[in-house]
């Protein structure tokens, strides 16, 4: 897959390097050879530095190893979700300088290493070109009011040595460059943060559709688990017309119970609480079953141990009532109170069980 930074880069080179050509074909020799030289290897030096670098996090930005990364603005981290990390990065402050220190240096070095001349030769203008193109660089680098100062410097210093001519002979076509640059660049940026605003929306709106379908898959879950326990019972008192014998009574009660279960507890229950109930109220005992959303968030392993303990405890208790409840404690899941008598709900004598079954703590926490 072809690279577009790359080609991007370059592109940049060849244009730099052709630039530095311009400067270097004499029709005559220039007053101070040695300074145009000079002023061409800066320039070509500075170019590059400013298309090859790029900015690393500082000690205190560097995220450590296996930690996040350190946040960024909304723009940048839109522009790299949508461009990935082949956006422009911001240029180094340090290069940004430099290239900003060359568009002063170098026209006072051509403009002395040219000398007096009736006529401006081809190899007296080409920093016009070339500066500008290393502006375009900062503007795309990211370095927006370096770019700009930087072509007002190249274009007073033209404008100083060539006189209006500097005009015509290519400062203007410069500035629109940097122009150009800028506002193609604050288009893309608008383009990639709006891209990304959508992808967000899109995601939401995905996870909420998702979780429509869970509950949607859940309701009916629950309405065929309650047809499967009340049906036979409902059925039974359509055809009696009512009229239910005393056992009959005994199933619809238990048949209304697990339904009450299944609505009130469904996160508590799984196969084995579910029987564990069905045997301690078939020996007697009123089992209730509240969830009151406190194994909200927890981990269907988690979820699988509590449960786990919560029918072992159930099977084992040997009370005529029991009441089961989710905790909102960040220690406690689930509380088990057993009573001894049904009758006497405002006395505390009668509590013959009180058994807390605590949220598993992790392994670092342990240690």
């Amino acid at each position: 897959m072809v690279n577009v930074r790359r080609v991007l880069v370059t592109l940049g080179l060849a244009f730099t390097i052709y630039q530095a050509a311009r400067g270097m074909i004499w029709t005559d020799p220039p007053a101070m050879p040695w300074l145009m030289v000079l002023a061409i290897l800066l320039y070509l030096g500075v170019t590059a530095l400013c298309l090859l670098t790029s900015k690393a996090p500082t000690p205190e930005q560097a995220p450590a190893p296996g930690a996040d990364e350190p946040p960024r603005s909304l723009s940048a981290r839109a522009i790299e979700r949508v461009l990935g990390r082949r956006a422009p990065s911001h240029l180094p402050l340090g290069a940004a300088f430099a290239a900003l220190a060359t568009t002063l240096v170098v026209p006072t070095a051509v403009g002395i290493a040219v000398g007096p001349k009736a006529e401006l030769p081809t190899y007296a203008t080409w920093y016009i070109g070339g500066l500008g193109a290393l502006m375009v660089v900062v503007m795309v680098r990211r370095r927006h009011l370096i770019a700009w100062g930087g072509t007002l410097l190249l274009t007073l210093g033209a404008l100083y040595w060539m006189g209006p001519d500097a005009l015509r002979l290519g400062a203007v076509g410069s500035i629109v460059w940097v122009g150009v640059a800028h506002l193609l660049q604050w288009s893309t940026d608008k383009a990639a943060r709006d891209t990304a605003t959508l992808a967000e929306l899109e995601s939401a709106a995905s996870a909420w559709q998702a979780a429509q379908e869970g509950r949607d898959r859940e309701r009916r879950i629950q309405v065929q688990r309650a047809l499967s326990i009340a049906g036979p019972v409902l059925t039974r008192v359509i055809v009696h017309e009512g009229a239910l014998s005393e056992e009959e009574r005994r199933v619809a009660g238990l048949a209304e119970a697990r339904l009450r279960d299944e609505l009130r507890g469904m996160r508590l229950l799984d196969d084995r609480v579910r029987e564990a109930i069905a045997q301690a109220r078939q020996r007697g005992a009123q089992v209730t079953v509240f969830d009151d959303g406190g194994l909200n968030g927890v981990d269907a392993a988690t979820l699988t141990r509590i449960r786990a303990e919560l029918a072992e405890t159930i099977g084992r208790a040997g009370s005529l009532r029991l009441i089961i409840r989710t905790s909102p404690h960040e220690r406690v899941a689930v509380t088990i109170v057993g009573r001894s008598a049904t009758d006497s709900l405002g006395e505390d004598d009668d509590v013959d069980l009180w058994h807390e079954i605590e949220h598993p703590r992790p392994a670092a926490a342990l240690g």
